[in-house]
C-alpha cells in the first residue's frame, strides 16, 4: 500500500525534495486523477492524488526519488459534443515531466475513441504503448557557466538540427553521433567558431513523437514539430540514457557551447502538439483536460480550431496553458540555461479569440518578465489562419524572421525585384521595423531555412522532388522557377557549376552583409543538398543528415571571410537605422534638371548613399525599373567610432558594395566624390579568392555577383 500524502499544488509536475516527490497536475474538468508509478518491470500502481487546489491534484509520495516512472489516468465526463474527452484507460504523461523515457508503439490502444465510431471511448488500455514520465534529479554543475549576451546586432544564427548535424561528421566518436553529447565535441565546436557563428538555433529538443500516418510509411517526424513535452529534452537526442541522463546531457552541451562563448537558442512549438485533431491520439493534454487545453470548436465540441495545419491549437488564451508556455520558457533559461527562442508559428500565440492580437496576454507577460524579457526572443510571424501573416507587427525585444527579406533575395537573384526592393532589405527592413520603434536587429535575414530547398538546391532544382515524401510530390512549395542556372539538378557542367556557385556566394554574401541578424541554415556554408526535396521534415536520413565528405570547403572558407568581414567592421552591424538618405528621398536635385547618368557631385556624404552603375547618385525614377541590375552602396564608415580594449578611439572602414544581379557583366565606376578614396578589392563573389586589388576608377563586376572595396586604413 502506497502512503501519499496532501503534498502541495504548486509547482506543477514531479518535484523531488530528498525524501520523496510531490505530484501536482493540473484539470479543471477531471473528477480524479490517478497517479500511476511503475516499477522497473513495468509493473504498474495507482493510487489517487487526494487533493485539489485551484484545479491543481496533487498528493506527496515518500519514498519516491529520481529515475521513477510515472504517469496519470484522468476520471470524468466523456461527451466529445461537448469537448470533454476523459478515459481512464489512457496512460498520460504529464505535461511538466522534465524527462520522458520510451516511444510510442502505433497502436489502436493509443486513440481514446473507438475507430468505427469515434463518439464511443476506446477501453484497451494504452499503458502497454505509451512513454512514461520520469521523476529527474535537477542538480548540475554548472561552474562558472554565464551567458554570452551577445548583443542581437553582432549575432550570427545558426540553424541545425541535433541530429543531422553529426550523424555522418568523422570527426564525431560513433556512439555519440546524433547526440547533444556529439554536438558539444571539439571538432563541432571548432568548426563554428571558425565559420563565425554566435548562437545555434537547434530546431525543435522538446520532446516529440511521430506521427501514425508517417511511422506506417516507415517514416518519422525528423524535425520535431510534433511536440508533447514543454519541459522535457528530446529523448532520442541523449547519448546516455533516458531515465532523466537526457536532462544532464543537454545541460552539458549549453554549457560547452557557453564556454565558447556560442548562444543556444531552441525552436519552440507552443502552438499546437502531436495529439492531432479529434481522430488523433491521446498522450496526455488531450486526456486531461480537452476543452482547456485545445481551441475547440463552439458548434461541435469534437472539432478543434486549427491556426497551425496540423489538427490543434493550443488554448493560449486559458490561464493554465499560458502558464504552461510561461513555466516552460523560464526553466529552460534557469534550469537549462539557453539563451533565447525562436517561437513557431508565433502568431497563433498572439490570438486571443480569433484575431491576432498585438496587445495579447501573451506578450504582455513575457514583457513584464524578468527572466524572459532578458532573452533574444525570434517570432516567426505568422501562422495559417485568417490575418496571420505578420511580419513587420511583433512587440518592441522581438526579432522576427523577415520573410520579405527572403522572398525579395530571391526574387533579386533570380532576375525579378528592383533596386528599391535591394535597398530596403540591404539596410534593415526600415519599412518594417523603425515605425515602432525597432531597430534594425528586429530583423532576422534569412534566405533558406529548414523548411525549404537548402541553398545549393534552390539555384540547381526548378521544381520540387519530394517524391521520398510518399504524397506523390505534391507537399511543399509549389516550384522554384526561373533560375536560368543550366539544367536541373547535379551537373558537371564546369559553367553551370560555376553560375550556381556564384550564385550561391551572392545570396550568401548579401544575408551576412545586411543590417540586421545573419541567420544560416546548416550546410548551405558547403553546399548542401537534399536532391531537391524541400520539404524533408520526415527524411532521417542522408536526405537529410549533414553530409560533410562531401562538403565544398571552398565555400566554406568564403563564408568564413564574410563572416570575419562583419565581425570586424561595425559599419555592417549597426545599432540604428540608416540617417543618410532613405527611399523616400531618393529623387532629383530640387529644380529637376538632372538627368539619369548625368555627372552629381555631393560636398557631405551620409551614412549611406546609393549609386547608379555610372556612378552618378540614383534618383527616383531609376528605383523601379525593372532593367535595372546594377547598383552601388556606398556605407560610410567614418562616422562608426568604437573603442579597443584599451579604449583607443577606432574609426571605421567605408565600404562600396557593388552588386549586380542581372544576366551580362556591368563596368561599374566609382562615384567621383570618392575618387579620393584607396580602394581595395575586399570581396568578389564571382571569384572569392580575390582580393587586395586597388581599384582606380571602374571595375567589371561579373553576372550574378557581388564585389566589395574597402577604403582600408593602412
Amino acid at each position: 500500500m502506497i502512503d501519499v500524502w496532501p503534498g502541495r499544488a504548486n509547482p506543477l509536475g514531479a518535484t523531488w525534495d530528498g525524501a520523496g516527490t510531490n505530484f501536482s497536475v493540473f484539470s479543471e474538468g477531471a473528477d480524479a486523477i490517478e497517479l500511476c508509478l511503475f516499477d522497473a518491470d513495468g509493473n504498474e500502481t495507482r493510487v489517487e492524488l487526494p487533493e485539489v487546489t485551484a484545479f491543481c491534484h496533487h498528493g506527496y509520495v515518500p519514498g519516491i526519488g529520481p529515475g521513477q516512472r510515472y504517469g496519470f489516468r484522468a476520471h470524468g465526463r466523456w461527451d466529445p459534443a461537448g469537448g470533454y474527452r476523459f478515459n481512464p484507460a489512457k496512460l498520460l504523461l504529464d505535461p511538466y515531466a522534465l524527462a520522458i523515457e520510451g516511444t510510442v508503439t502505433h497502436d489502436r490502444a493509443i486513440f481514446d475513441h473507438l475507430a468505427e465510431d469515434p463518439d464511443h471511448p476506446n477501453t484497451t488500455d494504452s499503458a502497454p504503448c505509451v512513454p512514461r514520465s520520469v521523476v529527474v534529479d535537477t542538480t548540475f554543475d554548472w561552474g562558472d557557466d554565464r551567458h554570452p549576451s551577445t548583443p542581437r546586432r553582432e549575432s550570427i544564427v545558426y540553424e541545425m538540427h541535433v541530429k543531422g548535424m553529426t550523424r555522418l561528421h568523422p570527426l564525431v566518436p560513433d556512439e555519440l553521433r546524433g547526440t547533444y553529447a556529439g554536438l558539444a565535441q571539439p571538432a563541432v565546436i571548432d568548426y563554428l567558431l571558425e565559420l563565425g557563428v554566435t548562437a545555434i538555433e537547434l530546431l525543435p529538443v522538446h520532446q516529440f513523437f511521430s506521427e501514425s500516418f508517417l511511422v506506417d510509411q516507415g517514416l518519422t517526424n525528423y524535425w520535431g514539430y510534433a511536440t508533447i513535452g514543454y519541459l522535457a529534452p528530446h529523448n532520442a537526442y541523449a547519448a546516455s540514457g533516458q531515465a532523466g541522463e537526457q536532462v544532464a546531457e543537454f545541460k552539458q552541451l549549453v554549457k560547452a557551447m557557453h564556454a565558447a562563448g556560442i548562444e543556444v537558442i531552441l525552436d519552440v512549438v507552443y502552438n499546437h502538439t502531436c495529439e492531432g485533431n479529434h481522430l488523433g491520439p491521446t498522450f496526455c493534454h488531450k486526456g486531461l483536460d480537452n476543452r482547456s487545453y485545445y481551441r475547440v470548436s463552439g458548434d461541435d465540441g469534437r472539432r478543434y480550431i486549427d491556426y497551425t495545419g496540423t489538427g490543434n491549437t493550443l488554448n493560449v488564451a486559458h490561464p493554465n496553458v499560458l502558464r504552461l508556455i510561461m513555466d516552460s520558457l523560464r526553466y529552460w533559461v534557469d534550469e537549462m540555461h539557453v539563451d533565447g527562442f525562436r517561437f513557431d508559428l508565433a502568431s497563433a500565440l498572439a490570438r486571443e479569440i480569433h484575431h491576432v492580437d498585438q496587445f495579447a496576454a501573451f506578450f504582455d507577460i513575457i514583457h513584464q518578465d524578468p527572466t524572459l524579457r532578458g532573452v533574444k526572443l525570434i517570432a516567426e510571424p505568422w501562422d495559417v489562419g485568417e490575418g496571420g501573416y505578420q511580419v513587420g507587427r511583433f512587440p518592441p525585444l522581438w526579432s522576427e524572421l523577415n520573410g520579405k527579406f527572403r522572398d525579395s533575395m530571391r526574387d533579386l537573384w533570380r532576375g525579378h525585384g528592383t533596386m528599391a526592393d535591394l535597398a530596403a532589405r540591404f539596410t534593415g527592413s526600415s519599412d518594417l521595423y523603425e515605425w515602432s520603434g525597432r531597430r534594425p536587429s528586429a530583423s532576422v535575414n534569412f534566405i533558406t531555412s529548414h523548411d525549404g530547398f537548402t541553398l545549393a538546391d534552390l539555384v540547381s532544382y526548378n521544381e520540387r522532388h519530394n517524391e521520398a515524401n510518399n504524397e506523390q510530390n505534391r507537399d511543399g512549395d509549389q516550384d522554384n522557377r526561373s533560375w536560368n542556372s543550366g539544367a536541373e539538378g547535379p551537373s558537371t557542367d564546369p559553367n553551370v557549376l560555376a553560375r550556381r556557385g556564384n550564385r550561391q556566394r551572392g545570396m550568401l554574401a548579401s544575408v551576412i552583409l545586411s543590417q540586421g541578424i545573419p541567420m544560416l541554415m546548416a550546410g548551405d556554408e558547403f553546399g548542401r543538398t537534399q536532391r531537391g526535396n524541400n520539404n524533408a521534415y520526415c527524411q532521417d536520413n542522408e536526405i537529410s543528415w549533414l553530409d560533410w565528405d562531401s562538403a565544398d570547403h571552398d565555400l566554406t572558407e568564403f563564408v568564413q571571410r564574410v563572416t570575419k568581414l562583419r565581425h570586424d567592421h561595425p559599419v555592417f552591424r549597426r545599432r540604428q537605422f540608416f540617417t543618410g538618405m532613405q527611399l523616400d528621398d531618393f529623387a532629383p536635385d530640387a529644380d529637376h534638371s538632372r538627368m539619369a547618368g548625368e555627372p552629381s557631385y555631393r560636398a557631405e556624404l551620409g551614412d549611406i548613399e546609393w549609386y547608379t552603375p555610372y556612378g552618378t547618385v540614383m534618383f527616383d525614377g531609376e528605383w523601379h525599373e525593372p532593367s535595372r541590375r546594377a547598383l552601388t552602396v556606398f556605407l560610410n564608415g567614418h562616422g562608426i567610432v568604437t573603442r579597443d580594449e584599451r579604449g583607443q578611439r577606432i574609426v571605421d572602414d567605408s565600404f562600396l558594395i557593388l552588386f549586380n544581379v542581372g544576366p551580362r557583366p556591368t563596368r561599374m565606376s566609382v562615384p567621383p566624390e570618392l575618387a579620393n578614396h584607396r580602394w581595395h578589392l575586399e570581396l568578389s563573389t564571382a571569384d572569392p579568392t580575390a582580393g587586395g586589388d586597388t581599384v582606380i576608377s571602374s571595375v567589371v563586376v561579373e553576372p550574378w555577383s557581388v564585389l566589395v572595396l574597402s577604403d582600408r586604413r593602412i
